[in-house]
């Protein structure tokens, strides 16, 4: 009997040693397994043991929201003191990670309300930057000015870089330098003149990624100046402020990708892009400005490869080119995706094919709405999409206005006077559209 139990305690000890063996790894093991949970349930394995009271701290990977210990309807119970109480549970949580272990990302996403609490926030940006974080997203909502701690700003471990929203950072002290940051976002962010252009993006030597985005917020950097940065996007959306804008310059001479969204303004007095290869404009017309001036920016982009315009901007070069805007030669252009919902933007799609001699393909969304007179002489282009088609008689009809030509073998070939283009339906990322490639006769 007593041989039996003790035979049974080996047994369920045995088991509970392998049940446990995670607890026999090294705590820098352990802090990269937790590593891959959410911060707040890294933390909540403190009360797993003693041994694991501190081993959350070493995890590599910090991401605090002051939205998961709030409510937004709690904000103002009790006169502000539940706001308090949540603000005090907040901070005590992410303070309990500060440490000296190395990490690679940091993000903090926290609303406030009193100066006094960018005290705490400064040091937890300054303990980051000390653990040479790798990432650092900071996205800080407050209605009042807010100075950033100089050392986020000579960094020599940031690799990646995101600020935002609604801030207004004051001057950006000289002496910026940020020698492996190679991507910055930037999200509504208030820049005194000449701050982003002049001091910050010359203290990032390997930039390569830049995003720039301003939505209802004053500030709008309109000079982009960088030699390094192969990919940009720049995204404004504050239409109020445009008639105050000196125009938009872009300076990227290695640039090789440009995402811009924007109204149209006076002009664009600076835009040297030389090495674009694709660009994607999404350009609205305003009434504040009647008779803007595009031709800085479509003469800087005429180098590119493939050009993706939406209707917005199909329209507002349209109304451009009726007013006396001469299309460059886009010689290096060979793939075009043209957007078009009515007259003014179709009568831009044959000006710019003409001024496209090495076309290969040619994406067109809205073939419904298409209205122009004349047959397009697609001469090298080789692939036609039609995007959004319903093989409705109303677009077969237009089809053979755009080429030409008649349809025949049911439907599958269309026959134009130079060439044959066979036909076929095809779905692709919830799109239904028409692809047509052409043989010559």
């Amino acid at each position: 009997m007593t041989g039996n139990t003790c035979e049974k305690e080996g047994t369920i000890k045995e088991e509970a040693g392998l049940r446990d063996a995670i607890s026999w790894l090294p705590e820098e093991v352990l802090g990269s397994i937790l590593s891959l949970l959410p911060t707040k349930q890294a933390a909540s394995t403190s009360v797993l043991a003693k041994k694991w009271r501190h081993v959350f701290k070493l995890v590599h990977n910090l991401d605090f929201d002051d939205y998961d210990v709030r409510q937004p309807e709690e904000e103002e119970e009790e006169g502000g003191r539940k706001w308090d109480l949540i603000r005090e549970s907040f901070r005590k949580f992410v303070d309990a990670f500060q440490c000296a272990s190395p990490i690679k990302k940091f993000s903090l996403k926290c609303h406030f309300r009193e100066k006094s609490e960018m005290a705490h926030v400064n040091g937890w940006i300054c303990n980051a930057l000390a653990r040479g974080v790798l990432e650092m997203s900071l996205d800080l909502w407050t209605a009042f000015e807010v100075f950033l701690p100089c050392a986020l700003l000579t960094s020599k471990t940031l690799v990646k870089l995101t600020l935002g929203s609604q801030l207004c950072l004051g001057n950006i002290p000289p002496g910026v330098s940020l020698p492996a940051l190679k991507s910055l976002f930037i999200d509504s962010i208030f820049f005194t003149y000449g701050d982003l252009c002049n001091v910050l993006l010359p203290g990032c030597p390997v930039l390569e990624e830049l995003s720039v985005l301003h939505v209802d917020f004053v500030g709008v950097p309109f000079c982009i100046s960088s030699r390094s940065i192969k990919k940009l996007s720049v995204s404004y959306k504050l239409e109020s402020e445009i008639t105050t804008m000196p125009g938009m310059s872009f300076h990227a001479p290695n640039l090789v990708s440009l995402n811009y969204s924007d109204y149209a303004l006076e002009e664009y007095p600076q835009v040297d892009l030389e090495s674009l290869v694709q660009a994607w404009l999404n350009i609205h017309y305003s009434k504040l400005i009647k008779r803007p001036d595009m031709s800085g920016l479509i003469n800087g982009i005429s180098n590119v490869h493939t050009l993706h315009l939406t209707p917005a901007s199909t329209n507002v070069i349209s109304r451009c080119v009726k007013h006396g805007l001469s299309l460059p030669l886009f010689k290096n252009l060979i793939n075009l995706i043209f957007w078009g919902d009515n007259k003014r933007c179709w009568k831009l799609l044959p000006c710019l094919i003409k001024q496209s001699p090495n076309l290969c393909t040619l994406l067109i969304h809205g073939l419904d709405e298409y209205t122009c007179d004349g047959t397009m002489h697609l001469v090298k282009v080789k692939v036609l999409h039609l995007l959004a088609v319903g093989g409705t008689a109303r677009e077969l009809e237009h089809l053979m206005s755009i080429l030409g030509g008649v349809l025949v073998d049911d439907g599958h070939i269309l026959q134009t006077r130079h060439s044959r283009w066979s036909c076929i339906i095809q779905l692709q990322d919830r799109f239904r559209f028409l692809r047509l490639s052409k043989s010559s006769c």
